[in-house]
């Protein structure tokens, strides 16, 4: 499949975004630190950086959907705190690493 054919990231749900509203600061800030501490020198897929983090956050942050954190590393990206490659709207198809 290339990369035109490949889907595109679900949206989140009505009642996802709900329970996004409801994260702390302190919440977020954990999540961002989790995809953070996921990445290194190397390229790795957006979505098995997402599928560590989350893993690491089960018991502390619950319920949260892979798309928001995927949505999170775009923005780590946009602050300049990872780099990319791929379309970061396909997880499966994009990867991070630390500039």
């Amino acid at each position: 499949m290339n990369m035109e054919e490949a889907p595109f990231d679900r949206d989140l749900t009505p009642d996802q975004v709900t329970l996004i509203a409801k994260l702390s600061k302190e919440q977020l800030q954990e999540i961002d630190q989790a995809l953070l501490s996921e990445t290194g020198k190397h390229y790795r897929k957006v979505a098995m950086v997402v599928a560590m983090a989350m893993g690491n956050l089960e018991h502390r942050v619950k319920s949260i959907p892979d798309i928001f954190y995927s949505q999170r590393v775009a923005g780590l990206v946009a602050q300049g705190k990872l780099v990319s490659q791929g379309d970061l709207k396909r997880m499966r198809y994009s990867e991070v690493k630390v500039p």
